[in-house]
């Protein structure tokens, strides 16, 4: 509907003489209501009308790009426009959205464009007037010769519904999904001109189609005739009208090289003599049916190849490999193959608009991701050539790792500059290749009580924990978990612990996680090779340890793959030179397991993983470190016990085991299957006994995680180590000590309480935080059974950010760090921060709480 694009009318045949052109429609939105406004001619009277016009609505603004011989002058084109229209809307407080439609509209409120001929259309065609809240894309192509830009809009259109679906960018229409995704082509077919002119042989027999539409009343002028591909009625030129206006410039552009190669194929044809493929206007209108239904996320119908429906990323690569004479000719090619590759990797826009709904189920969220994606986030589109900024801005939070007294921390400098640039849009594009790659490795996790499993959540923003800190905190870890090792063998021991007055033997006896199974172990040496240590830093900067972790603990492939997943999705990111490579944790992991391995090993132990499959919670996790230290993973009913030697047996064959890492609890070990359908258990603790396999960790290691024996550790690394601690504790109060215990009952509101067998934030009651009943109904626990509860002070959490879907929100995290025992202890290189859901205190994924890769730095 312009009258203004300017088009070369060279008549030269040669390829390069195809030249380009686009008209872009921007819906007009209200940055503070994120609603659809008619404000389109206050942004125009401070444009160039050469360049920029009005449409049928007030709330449209129209661009129209030089001629460009090239893509990439196309795309600066492009960019220039949509620069100096967003410019001029943002400082009116305005958004532009090159989107097929906006979802919050009030249609009382968009009179239309107060022209004769736009009133004239209000007047004739009523609700397709009111209702023509919609923008498109119209790629021009310059084809001088009329005649032949018929034959070529007759060539193309079996193959229109692939760029239509390519184009994909309204699926919510007057504030509900419409469950298809472009709703702007719905609208759009209802227009009594739209859609397939039917067979025409010449410009001659075009105009007379036209003439008739007009002197039938239908229409008025020749610029209202609809149809999907036309002679432009103003220019010399092939116009493609069916594509949704795209946010990201690169779609126009793609769309524009694909067309332009169709043109050229369709020219070449016609000048050959080839005669015309056989139209079938059903099935036409079908396929464009289909492509607005589905997008790039559903299947598209071959034609003209046949009416059978396809993948539509199988039918985009098809085109493209088909043109690719053309694509070449024209100097095209590489571009277009890496803008369709790029496509199909993120998907179509209405996708990711979908996507951004679901986050939060709010339709706002919507309009800033259209609005964010036009601007164009790290693409440079904004006023003046610069970045437009993006709206990723520090915050003000006491005790922020990345941000105190709200400015940037000098290590963060160098991350934060890369996410303001990238902006809103760019982070959510990252997420969406973020979401795909994790799809693809299998990252997931699940949760008890859900039959599905979920992608473990990651937040794209990094953490930095300072060398000093890591130096500090590695030599405090290994520390720890020696006096915690030495604690655990001593208590199925000897008990001088307690003989010697270091530890209440009620703390030890009263323990849910006391088992017999522990005195099993009939050897010296270390019975945590992996430890799990949880630690906090408060709003001082300080480091404590929150929690100990010597059964099963989980996490070290997630820390892995985090890092993976950060150098895939924002390779751009400063990683530092001094940033410790996760690379080798599996084989210092794989070195602790060997040395585990009793004498009757030898040189070689056989090692496999212990895992109850697909339905663990960390199964994703047990497959990756098997996979990664070369070991196999089992299941239990691959396991049997002959005399008192483990084997796994594997396709009738049996091999020897020597070391088990064991990633179930005790409870599900004992009652598990066998290969010969008996329980495990028995014949597995009888070879235990017999000091011929090893279990990592061993059975009854749990008493090192009591939150009783927590209070302890500091005496426990004086008196085994003659040590003074490196690390702090929590202030922890035991509630079978009178004294503590009628403490904690009068400071309950101030306190957090702990059931002393509880982990993952079960049964974790926070005082400051919870109801009234809440706090009756853990009083209650206490006072029935004291000795199963301790209490500690509040931990001011310090707290990192996390890209929210909008914009850096502050988030409470810890940090798991591993230790690896054999030899030699070690800690691993690989810590798994992990953050707690907004206005929360517990980080659990179980709970709610998500993860992010942490940079260790090293000295």
């Amino acid at each position: 509907m312009t009258e203004s694009l300017p088009v070369a009318t060279d008549n030269a045949a040669a390829a390069q003489d195809l030249t380009l052109g686009v008209e872009e429609e921007l819906h007009v939105v209200d940055l503070a209501t994120r609603e659809l406004v008619p404000r389109a001619p206050e942004v125009l009277a401070r444009l160039d009308p050469e360049h920029f016009s009005a449409e049928l609505h007030r709330s449209v603004v129209e661009t129209n790009t030089p001629v460009a011989s090239t893509l990439d002058d196309l795309r600066d084109g492009i960019v220039e426009r949509r620069r100096a229209a967003i410019a001029v809307a943002e400082s009116l407080g305005l958004g532009l959205a090159a989107t097929g439609t906006v979802p919050l509209v009030d249609l009382e409120s968009l009179p239309v464009t107060p022209t004769s001929r736009y009133r004239r259309m209000l007047d004739d065609y009523q609700l397709l007037a009111r209702e023509q809240l919609i923008c498109g894309a119209q790629v021009h192509v310059g084809v001088p010769d009329r005649d032949e830009a018929v034959a070529v809009a007759q060539r193309v259109a079996p193959v229109l519904p692939v760029l239509l679906a390519i184009s994909a960018s309204s699926p919510y229409w007057m504030g509900e999904d419409s469950g298809y995704a472009s709703t702007r082509s719905l609208v759009w077919m209802r227009w009594p001109t739209a859609g397939d002119p039917g067979v025409l042989h010449s410009a001659a027999e075009h105009d007379a189609l036209v003439e008739d539409l007009i002197a039938s009343g239908t229409i008025t002028d020749p610029k209202m005739v609809y149809f999907d591909v036309r002679p432009s009625a103003h220019l010399p030129t092939v116009e493609l009208r069916v594509t949704d206006s795209s946010p990201d410039a690169d779609t126009v552009v793609l769309l524009a090289g694909l067309f332009r190669g169709l043109v050229l194929r369709a020219r070449d044809e016609h000048r050959a003599g080839r005669p015309l493929p056989p139209s079938r206007p059903p099935l036409q209108r079908a396929a464009m049916w289909r492509a607005a239904r589905s997008g790039l996320e559903g299947d598209l119908l071959d034609l003209p190849r046949s009416p059978s429906p396809v993948p539509a990323a199988a039918a985009v690569e098809r085109l493209v490999g088909e043109l690719r004479p053309q694509l070449e000719e024209l100097g095209d090619w590489e571009q277009v193959f890496d803008l369709s590759v790029r496509a199909l990797s993120r998907g179509s826009s209405a996708a990711r608009q979908r996507r951004a709904m679901a986050r939060r189920g709010r339709i706002s969220d919507v309009v800033d991701l259209v609005v964010a994606d036009t601007r164009g986030g790290a693409t440079g589109i904004g006023p003046e050539g610069q970045s437009v900024p993006a709206g990723l801005v520090p915050y003000a939070t006491i005790g922020d790792e990345a941000f105190p007294g709200g400015d940037v921390a000098t290590p963060y400098t160098g991350i934060f500059n890369v996410l303001s640039a990238l902006g809103s849009a760019g982070l959510r594009r990252r997420e969406d290749a973020r979401d795909d790659e994790q799809r693809a490795r299998g990252i997931t996790f699940s949760v008890a009580g859900e039959a599905a499993t979920r992608l473990f959540p990651f937040d794209l923003v990094p953490r930095i924990v300072p060398a000093d800190d890591w130096t500090k905190l590695s030599a405090g870890l290994v520390q720890r978990v020696r006096a915690l090792d030495r604690f655990v063998t001593d208590v199925y021991g000897e008990r001088a612990v307690v003989h010697d007055g270091i530890v209440p033997e009620w703390v030890i006896d009263g323990s849910p996680e006391l088992r017999p199974s522990g005195a099993l172990v009939a050897h010296e040496g270390v019975r945590a090779q992996v430890a799990g240590v949880d630690l906090v830093r408060d709003v001082d900067g300080d480091w404590c340890v929150l929690e100990d972790n010597l059964r099963v603990p989980s996490g070290i492939a997630y820390a892995m793959q985090n890092r993976r997943l950060t150098e895939s999705v924002l390779p751009e990111l400063p990683f530092p030179a001094d940033l410790l490579s996760v690379e080798g944790t599996p084989q210092l992991l794989l070195t602790a397991l060997r040395d585990a391995a009793r004498p009757a090993a030898g040189d070689n132990p056989a090692i496999v993983v212990l895992s109850q499959g697909p339905d663990d919670s960390a199964w994703f996790e047990h497959r990756m470190l098997a996979e990664e230290m070369g070991v196999p993973v089992v299941r239990s009913t691959e396991l049997f016990v002959e005399g008192t030697r483990v084997f796994r047996l594997r396709n009738g064959k049996r091999y020897p085991v020597d070391v088990i890492y064991l990633r179930m609890g005790e409870d599900s070990l004992v009652h598990s299957p066998g290969a010969d359908g008996m329980p495990l258990g028995p014949s597995l603790i009888a070879a235990l006994h017999a000091d011929t396999v090893t279990l990592a960790n061993a059975l009854g290691n749990g008493i090192g995680d009591d939150k009783a024996v927590y209070a302890y550790v500091p005496k426990l690394i004086e008196y085994y180590l003659g040590e003074k601690p490196l690390l702090a504790d929590v202030p922890t109060y035991l509630c079978g000590i009178r004294d503590q215990r009628e403490e904690v009952l009068g400071r309950l509101d101030e306190l957090v309480c702990k059931p002393v067998d509880g982990y993952g934030g079960d049964r974790i009651v926070i005082g400051p935080h919870a109801s009234s009943e809440e706090l009756a109904a853990v009083r209650r626990q206490i006072v029935t059974a004291p000795h199963r509860w301790v209490a500690q002070e509040v931990v001011g959490l310090s707290t990192s950010p996390v890209f929210d879907g909008h914009q850096l929100a502050a988030r409470h995290v810890d940090l798991r760090a591993f230790v690896f025992s054999g030899t030699a202890s070690v800690v691993a290189p690989a810590a798994l921060t992990r953050v707690a859901p907004a206005g929360s205190m517990i980080v659990n994924s179980s709970r709610g709480g998500g993860s992010k890769d942490t940079w260790l730095l090293g000295a």
